[in-house]
């Protein structure tokens, strides 16, 4: 039987108890990129519920680091931090046009 998808990681899946925080917590990294050239850190936590002793796994966030873009997912929804594009606008070059005609003259001088 399928597990249902649970939204709050914070609440008992078998009493609906609220935890305050995750016993133990750990990263997960993903080894291949997305398409964004991003790579996936997930957050997990261990939760033990003090009203019914039952003990859970579940994913507290995700980050999504590198490429273009930095994107947290946790409680509080998907937070864009950073984003590069206006950097490597600001790092273009200055574009020099040179006439060359402009140089003959000078060399005839």
């Amino acid at each position: 039987m399928p597990k249902k998808k649970q939204f709050d990681p914070y609440v008992c899946p078998n009493c609906g108890t609220k935890v305050e925080k995750a016993q133990k917590t750990w990263q997960l990294v993903s080894p291949l990129p997305d398409s964004y050239g991003r790579i996936t850190i997930t957050v997990m936590g261990s939760f033990v519920c003090p009203n019914c002793g039952h003990k859970w796994k579940s994913v507290v966030s995700k980050i999504k680091a590198g490429g273009s873009s930095v994107e947290i997912e946790g409680k509080k929804g998907v937070k864009k931090i950073q984003s590069k594009d206006s950097e490597e606008k600001a790092n273009e070059a200055e574009v020099i046009e040179l006439d060359l005609s402009d140089l003959d003259e000078d060399e005839e001088e």
